[in-house]
């Protein structure tokens, strides 16, 4: 039996961090994942998610998120039911959190907080990105480079070893 989920969105509000009476941490958050397709007003739709993830995964994931922080999650699918106060069945299907990767840079959150939600596009004037997901390219983003023409050049990782490199044609495997 194979039950496995793996999903890509946008957290709808602060996930909620709690406690239980053993001591293990549990966090709830909702995620927003666009719809494929339009609907005959051209307009997108989203699913809203219920996920949970637990322990020290549960406080990590409640440091570094926020609402609207884009997110990717792997887990599995979950349903359980309990008696709620009025002695009524209450069923609840949700994804299990086990890992989670953060898709947007430090500077890309903290930019949509303060423009209201929008993402800028640093700079890719025509560029189309439907997830706002701007990769960084294996660059540090605590670093703070100075020199905006070396953010969009690659660093020499040979520079400075005083090692020539001597490759022929012949060497290549291509």
């Amino acid at each position: 039996m194979i039950n496995r989920v793996v999903l890509v969105g946008r957290l709808t509000r602060d996930p909620e961090l709690r406690t239980t009476g053993s001591g293990i941490s549990v966090a709830t958050f909702t995620l927003a994942v666009d719809r494929q397709f339009s609907n005959a007003q051209g307009e997108r739709g989203a699913d809203f998610i219920s996920c949970v993830i637990w322990r020290k995964a549960a406080e990590n994931f409640c440091n570094f998120t926020s609402k609207g922080s884009l997110v990717g999650i792997d887990g599995r699918i979950q349903t359980r039911s309990y008696d709620n106060k009025d002695g009524q069945r209450v069923y609840v299907t949700e994804v299990v959190v086990d890992n989670f990767s953060l898709l947007e840079s430090r500077k890309d959150r903290e930019a949509r907080g303060q423009n209201g939600g929008f993402t800028p596009n640093n700079g890719n004037a025509g560029a189309q990105n439907t997830n706002n997901f701007q990769p960084n390219n294996g660059m540090n983003n605590n670093s703070s480079i100075n020199n905006t023409a070396s953010q969009n050049t690659p660093q020499d990782p040979f520079a400075g070893s005083g090692d020539t490199i001597d490759i022929s044609d012949d060497d290549l495997p291509f």
